[in-house]
């Protein structure tokens, strides 16, 4: 069987991304980089957050964005463009467009969160809500490009898109200039792409790991095949990086210039999205925390100094809800237990007593008494309770057991 080739890669240099740079000026920020003292004493070296979660717009989607933007001729500014996103890009493309006098409509999915809907209305642009999934919304912004003469502004697959992310990269070289390992989320690849571009051209020596979410991993059977490999199905809440497929151009420069890519699961991403929060005081959306979840799954496997790029923060409230709620259970800090008691009074003041003194925190008690495998005088109950990690869990149970209560499996 043989496969066809991934479409030659345009040449993109380290030139294309110093004069990205020099467009971006005063435009997008320099974002900080900070210190990480938990995951620093996980990995074993020093470990900084690349913070682009407090880029303007919320991700470094506005550096790409407003450099393909800049670039278009009089004719096609005065056309207009047009987008498909269901956040990220959907703002980034809105601002960049605003900045530049540019007329910019941008298709969001019917269920896109309506923060997201909100920001990109009030940064400028006409919002059309139209489908269920992106693949749908990308295929009524293609057709209205088609029909209005817009120009469509691919989220990652265009050099100038590419060269614009790859503005991180150097920056990182400057706040970092001893990294040994930079670590990026992937969806469609320009993110990783651009900052490769930058930093192997000036440090080929630093490693470049890049991150997918177990349940949408397009690149490694992509990379396996040698051209880009469209997924049957996509399941993660990092709906940032969750693409379905490569972008054509990205695929070459990961390919070639990118060391590794790892994935990373659900429970993984949200405990990266709770450290963030706790340890680090950032707001990052679960794609933005993909990197951090890396590092939580194998610290030992990564030589430092690390550079972790936060990608972006816009997260929906109800979202950062469930994923902080899922964040917590994965991280052993609420734990459900059933027990069996003798049905009496005092039976239960007796057992939350034995939890308080095992510091564990009562969140809610429910009792079961019409269970046919129940004895005549017994009662189920189920406890959930709010601990301080997984060995504290361990330490709750065996309190339990050592005070004579029937832990349940």
């Amino acid at each position: 069987m043989t496969f066809r080739t991934a479409a030659p890669v345009p040449p993109l240099i380290l030139d294309d991304v110093r004069g990205a740079r020099k467009m971006l000026s005063g435009v997008a920020r320099t974002t900080a980089m900070e210190g990480s003292r938990h995951l620093t004493a996980l990995v074993g070296a020093p470990v900084h957050l690349k913070c682009e979660n407090l880029q303007r717009t919320g991700s470094f989607k506005l550096r790409g964005a407003y450099v393909r933007i800049a670039g278009l001729s009089p004719v096609e500014r005065a056309a207009g463009v047009v987008a498909a996103s269901a956040g990220n890009h959907a703002q980034g493309v809105a601002l960049a467009s605003s900045l530049l006098g540019v007329r910019s409509t941008v298709f969001m999915p019917v269920g896109a969160p309506l923060p997201k809907v909100a920001a990109t209305r009030d940064y400028g642009a006409e919002v059309r809500l139209h489908g269920q999934v992106v693949d749908e919304t990308l295929a009524a912004a293609q057709e209205y490009a088609r029909e209005t003469g817009a120009v469509f502004i691919h989220p990652f697959d265009h050099p100038d898109i590419i060269a614009g992310q790859g503005t991180v990269g150097l920056e990182i070289l400057e706040q970092c200039p001893e990294v040994r390992t930079v670590v990026v989320g992937i969806g469609g690849g320009g993110l990783v792409a651009g900052i490769a571009v930058a930093i192997k051209a000036l440090r080929p020596d630093v490693r470049i790991v890049g991150v997918q979410a177990e349940g949408a991993a397009g690149y490694p059977p992509s990379l396996a095949a040698g051209h880009p490999v469209a997924l049957d199905s996509m399941r993660t809440m990092a709906d940032g990086i969750k693409v379905g497929r490569p972008g054509d151009i990205p695929f070459g420069l990961v390919r070639d210039l990118v060391d590794e890519v790892r994935t990373v699961t659900e429970d993984e991403l949200s405990s990266a999205l709770l450290l963030c929060l706790e340890r680090a005081k950032m707001v990052v959306e679960p794609a933005g925390a993909s990197p951090v979840a890396a590092l939580l799954s194998a610290p030992e496997s990564f030589r430092g100094p690390v550079v972790a790029v936060l990608s972006g923060g816009n997260v929906d409230p109800l979202l950062m809800q469930r994923v902080l709620t899922h964040g917590m259970a994965a991280g052993g800090r609420y734990l459900s237990l059933r027990l069996r008691l003798t049905d009496r009074p005092g039976a239960l003041a007796a057992l939350l007593s034995t939890l308080s003194l095992a510091d564990a925190n009562v969140l809610d008690v429910s009792h079961v008494r019409t269970d046919p495998r129940l004895g005549l005088t017994e009662v189920e109950v189920e406890v959930r309770l709010e601990t301080q990690g997984r060995e504290h869990c361990a330490e709750v149970a065996a309190a339990l057991r050592s005070a004579g209560y029937r832990v349940m499996d």
